[in-house]
């Protein structure tokens, strides 16, 4: 489905939901707007604490546009939600495990090209689905039906402790494919042993020409603000990456900010042991957009302190169409199954510079 199609229709399906509130359309220019580059169109609490077909809805860590136009939501309790592209409610809902059957703690989502092309009822090819894990971390592939058929290398010392560097529930938080589908982004969250805190690693992985999987590419150095962890990375029509920064402060509430990454003239690190800051080696260049704490609150209400009422531990992103310019993003926060925390979706309009 082309992007202005899904927009219309994602759009169409936040303005629906149960307990959206929009700004009006007398504020359309200034009175929605989180910054000159940022503002938000509404949001919605429908899928919080409620459940379909006896899983609960929510621990929402990841979003994707399926290839039919829906919504993929992936829950880190190893569920994979459709969601309705009209009304953003649940249509379906299958179990992901990993090759022994055990559970995934399931964060970063992309789909891929079909694998024995499935189709959807209007004759569309579904995806296959990538999925991380911070467990390992690891990225798997799996049939729309939930059906484990691969995974992909990953380095040693992206790996948890002891097996690599990486501390547990620190690892692949974010994936997303490039334009082309020819180039796959986990996102750590935070750094490795040995590198300097708050510069963590983007893996890439290269599509095969002739089998058409996936090998091990570039590695990257990202520098995250001060207490903050990638949440998601996502990328942009152009090739950039729109790249989510959150961190929680207890009695205080979320912080959440959105950057503009752009990988060209960064740094290979896979070969490099320790980043550092040291010279000679660039890391990604990144633009602030937002803060989402500027964001008008729209009505929003919160079940613990926050520094603005819209927010809460947001997670998953993906951009759904594009409209005058502005590309148009669907976001979600993980509940972590809490009753004072909300699964929320967020619409939001991005310029980019």
């Amino acid at each position: 489905m082309r992007l202005r199609s899904v927009l219309a229709t994602v759009t169409a399906g936040l303005a629906a939901a149960t307990s959206l509130t929009a700004a009006s359309p007398a504020n359309a220019l200034t009175g929605n707007a989180c910054s000159p580059s940022v503002s938000i169109e509404g949001f919605s609490d429908a899928l919080d604490k409620t459940t379909y077909e006896g899983t609960f809805v929510g621990n929402l860590s990841a979003l994707a546009v399926d290839r039919d136009g829906g919504i993929a939501a992936l829950s880190d309790r190893s569920s994979l939600f459709t969601l309705d592209r009209t009304t953003l409610q649940p249509t379906s809902v299958v179990p992901l495990a990993d090759e022994k059957g055990a559970a995934l703690d399931s964060e970063g989502l992309v789909v891929d090209l079909p694998h024995s092309r499935p189709r959807s009822s209007g004759g569309t090819p579904i995806g296959t689905r990538l999925v991380t894990s911070e467990t390992e971390p690891s990225v798997r592939r799996y049939e729309p039906d939930g059906t484990l058929v691969g995974s992909l290398p990953v380095p040693d010392a992206l790996r948890v402790a002891p097996a690599g560097r990486a501390t547990s529930n620190q690892t692949f938080e974010g994936l997303t494919l490039l334009p082309g589908g020819h180039t796959l982004l986990a996102a750590m969250e935070g750094a490795l042993s040995g590198d300097t805190t708050g510069i963590v690693r983007f893996q890439t992985w290269d599509r095969t020409a002739v089998r058409k999987d996936f090998r091990l590419s570039a590695q990257y150095g990202y520098r995250t603000d001060s207490g903050l962890g990638v949440s998601e990375a996502t990328a942009t029509p152009d090739g950039r990456l729109l790249v989510l920064e959150r961190g929680f402060t207890s009695g205080v509430g979320n912080t959440v900010r959105l950057y503009l990454a752009d990988l060209r003239h960064a740094t290979d690190t896979s070969g490099i042991d320790t980043l550092t800051g040291q010279d000679g080696v660039r890391l990604i260049k990144k633009t602030l957009l937002t803060d989402l704490v500027t964001c008008p609150s729209l009505g929003a209400t919160a079940k613990q302190p926050q520094p603005n009422p819209l927010l809460d531990n947001i997670e998953g992103m993906t951009i759904t169409g594009r409209t005058h310019g502005r590309l148009n993003l669907l976001l979600v926060s993980d509940d972590n199954q809490n009753p004072v925390q909300i699964t929320r979706l967020y619409s939001l309009r991005v310029r980019l510079p």
